[in-house]
């Protein structure tokens, strides 16, 4: 089986979460909070000192019970592994409530707990949001809804047990707030039996792989070596260019630069390779593609997830044909890539039994698999991806060992990418997707973007600086 895909024919749930994210950003284009930046680099707010002396978790704490039910929110992909700690864990009380997770930009977590705030009860012991953003509004500068996880709350050996900066994107000003679920990595996925039989070289770089492009569409026209079709493009490609166009430096302050030589580095390669119809247009998940492209993919530069829902799932390359190689890097540049997906379990402040919050949360982060089956995405803690990647390998759906180049990745996420209270994925479907519907290049389409991004932060009361 492909990642995420063992017991799951119709795809992984990262499939199915991603889809949906894609139609609301094609169709809602207004809506600015919809389809949370899913990963890399820092949120916005700055922690206040409001640390109690007598509290051993660096914050004033509700009266603990430790006997007290905890209440812990789940989306459907999740409730699986919710109910594994219940059953073993006999003597804590949880409560499994289920809801959308966060997802297609409801943000739901945030206005439930707006409204509990108000009710002053209700809150949930521990939450699952399919994105990474709530420490932007929950963090102890705004209202103090998120418990510090970093302060006392979750041993420092298991905070160090995660990837590589996992969870850069819940920390404010040193303080962490989440516990990643998993991660969403990108790597290079190409077709093995067909680099083979051409003769081809698997790139190391974008220059490279530019180039290989250009020469695929002279060779191999029909053949393709990515796609741009979707809302997560610049997740992809910008991210990887360390393009300053989403980089938070503080408290409600953004740097936005789509001008900067890296953002048009990756412009000019994407619309090089759109001109010579190597790289799709066309939506990953749309009908279309699977129709017309499926066996046409040579390349797909993404997310850890493409294994088992792109490829096995949507696309049904066959077994044996599907390698990866690590995160392409630009010449001379450091080594850094993008991330497309992965969620965070948040332990609230208001809490009345932190102990057993703390240990739930870290309990099903720690987890590869459950009742032998495994989760469906890469997990962001190191020793359960291990084995994940461990069981995934046994499967032979693949063409060579995966586990190299995916923990590679996993520690390359360019952190500069920021999580702020705004979606680059709906501003990218707004300007960027739709001029490139009316045949304008996305170098084109840069200043547009800038300036898309700098009116959905403003509103959201960020400094702007653009350089």
């Amino acid at each position: 089986m492909g990642i995420g895909m063992r017991n799951n024919p119709a795809g992984s749930a990262a499939a199915a979460a991603r889809a949906p994210r894609a139609l609301v950003a094609a169709t809602a284009l207004a809506c600015t909070l919809a389809l949370a930046a899913c990963a890399g680099g820092q949120s916005v707010g700055a922690a206040k000192n409001t640390a109690d002396a007598g509290s051993p978790f660096g914050f004033k704490t509700a009266a603990q019970d430790e006997k007290a039910e905890i209440t812990v929110w789940v989306d459907s992909t999740r409730q699986p592994v919710a109910e594994a700690y219940v059953a073993a864990h006999p003597g804590t009380k949880v409560k499994i409530v289920a809801y959308d997770g966060n997802a297609n930009g409801s943000n739901s977590f945030k206005t439930k707990t707006q409204l509990f705030d108000r009710s002053g009860s209700g809150w949930p012991d521990v939450a699952f949001t399919t994105d990474n953003n709530s420490a932007a509004w929950g963090s102890l500068s705004g209202t103090g809804d998120l418990a510090p996880v970093n302060k006392g709350l979750v041993p420092a050996a298991t905070l160090d047990g995660f990837s590589k900066g996992a969870l850069d994107v819940c920390t404010l000003d040193g303080v962490a707030y989440c516990l990643r679920n998993d991660l969403a990595q990108n790597v290079l996925w190409y077709n093995k039996k067909l680099m083979d039989q051409w003769g081809y070289t698997v790139p190391k770089t974008w220059e490279e792989y530019q180039q290989l492009g250009d020469k695929v569409s002279a060779e191999h026209p029909g053949y393709l070596v990515g796609t741009a079709g979707d809302a997560w493009t610049p997740e992809i490609y910008m991210w990887a260019a360390q393009c300053p166009a989403n980089k938070v430096d503080g408290p409600t302050k953004l740097t936005v630069n789509t001008g900067d030589t890296n953002c048009v580095r990756a412009a000019k390669l994407l619309d090089d390779l759109i001109a010579n119809k190597s790289m799709s247009t066309l939506s990953l998940f749309g009908p279309e593609f699977a129709k017309t492209k499926a066996d046409k993919v040579l390349m797909l530069p993404g997310p850890s997830w493409y294994g088992g829902a792109v490829f096995q799932g949507t696309l049904k390359t066959p077994k044996g044909e599907l390698a990866v190689a690590p995160p392409l890097t630009w010449d001379a540049g450091s080594a850094a890539t993008g991330n497309v997906g992965g969620g965070a379990w948040w332990v609230s402040a208001h809490s009345k039994n932190l102990k057993a919050a703390a240990d739930f949360a870290t309990w099903v982060t720690s987890q590869s698999s459950v009742g032998g089956t495994l989760l469906p995405t890469y997990p962001a803690f190191s020793q359960a991806a291990a084995a994940w990647l461990a069981e995934t390998q046994k499967s032979g759906y693949y063409a060579g060992d995966i586990a190299p180049a995916l923990q590679q990745a996993a520690g390359e996420v360019w952190p500069g990418w920021g999580s702020p209270s705004f979606s680059q994925e709906a501003i990218w479907a707004k300007v960027v997707q739709a001029g490139m519907t009316k045949n304008q290049t996305i170098e084109s389409l840069l200043p547009a973007w800038q300036k898309q991004i700098e009116n959905e932060a403003k509103i959201l009361g960020y400094q702007v600086k653009t350089s």
